[in-house]
């Protein structure tokens, strides 16, 4: 196989404008394809059912990873370049879209931390702020927990992002501009090759559409559409709730065992969620809405009082190193890969999407690519 083509002046060796196929069409294709867009690149964005449906949307939206310092290196990294970036781009969604994101910094509450010594070093270590505050602080912060809490950890830097407003707002974005061509309800059949080169992809439509690169943002279906052995990505259900709450019950994102509230400027709730290795089962059970409900009302016993308005379920894509994969898919030529963000696809989001685009024009990278290569061995990305 010849090495992947990185197209350094964003014109294909027939002079035309380069064009790119992006398979895949939730917060990191969305922000894919408005990025190389915003570069000159005719792009071409494809989704098996409508735009920013799935996982992006069934998110809670919170900027962090949960337990940040529990990830690796490769993973903070990325998030800490989102992280600074995400003001910015909420901003400049909405001036090109009129609709408000809802980028919040409301911090981030941490119950019941069993390694808080492990938390504060690595705040300590990556200059993100984390400090330990106790029963008189923790309830200025929110009056409504229940009682009994000694303290926790804090966050105070810590935003969410109202994720459905975020992809309305790119889906505008995109709408407007003439170099992106969005298509719903166009799921990939087939790859058009010639040789170990791909040339295009073929819809269930029968549509034939042929581009100097393909880029899969395919989340959880990432190994059943991309056939390569080197993806090991698998769906995992979450099942989320939302409360009709009002302003002030709950005033900041809280985390217990794994699990959070979130809430949103209109005072509604949402609480999340659920880990459940079940396929692409995406059915909600009430055995998942009665824990939920049960975990939000025990924080905030004020809960009790407001009806669940919506319950729903998403996947996420998971893989075995909890690290995504970016970068050029070994078996064919111009066919590239981000997705495997498991649970922060909206916090990774960001720089997930400037690290893809740097592989693919030859440009200065925001974080070392080398650890999410689909090209490194299993065992290696396991070490990072």
């Amino acid at each position: 196989m010849q090495p992947h083509i990185i197209f350094r002046k964003f014109i294909n060796s027939e002079g035309n404008v380069l064009k790119i196929i992006v398979v895949g069409a939730g917060v990191i294709g969305m922000l894919q394809a408005r990025e190389l867009a915003l570069k000159g690149v005719e792009v071409v964005l494809l989704d098996k059912g409508r735009c920013g449906r799935e996982a992006s949307w069934a998110g809670g939206g919170i900027v962090s990873p949960l337990y940040p310092w529990r990830y690796s290196n490769a993973v903070t990294a990325l998030a800490n370049w989102s992280q600074a970036y995400y003001p910015n781009l909420v901003q400049t969604l909405e001036a090109e879209s009129d609709i408000d994101p809802e980028l919040t910094r409301h911090g981030l509450l941490m119950l019941d931390v069993d390694d808080k010594i492990r938390a504060l070093d690595w705040s300590k270590c990556e200059k993100s702020w984390i400090e330990e505050i106790d029963a008189e602080a923790l309830y200025s912060l929110e009056p409504n927990l229940r009682e009994g809490v000694t303290g926790g950890l804090w966050m105070s830097q810590v935003a969410s992002v109202r994720n459905p407003r975020l992809l309305k707002a790119l889906y505008v974005s995109l709408d407007r501009n003439p170099l992106v061509r969005v298509v719903d309800h166009a799921k990939v059949n087939s790859f058009i090759k010639k040789q170990d080169t791909l040339k295009g992809v073929v819809t269930a439509q029968g549509e034939s559409i042929e581009a100097d690169a393909v880029i899969l943002c395919t989340g959880a279906w990432t190994s059943v559409v991309s056939q390569s052995a080197a993806l090991d990505v698998k769906p995992v259900k979450g099942q989320m709730l939302l409360f009709s709450a009002k302003p002030g019950m709950v005033n900041r994102v809280v985390l217990s065992n794994g699990q959070y509230v979130i809430p949103r400027r209109d005072g509604s709730v949402v609480v999340g969620s659920t880990l459940e290795y079940s396929d692409f089962d995406k059915s909600t059970t009430e055995q998942a809405r009665d824990k939920l409900s049960d975990m939000a009302i025990n924080l905030f016993p004020v809960l009790a009082t407001c009806q669940v308005a919506h319950h729903w379920a998403g996947l996420r894509p998971g893989t075995s190193e909890g690290i995504p994969y970016i970068g050029a898919v070994p078996e064919l030529d111009n066919l590239y890969v981000n997705a495997g963000h498991f649970r922060n696809g909206l916090v990774l989001a960001p720089a997930s999407v400037r690290l893809m685009t740097s592989i693919l024009l030859g440009e200065p990278a925001p974080v070392d690519p080398a650890p999410f290569d689909p090209r490194v061995t299993r065992e290696s990305r396991a070490l990072v």
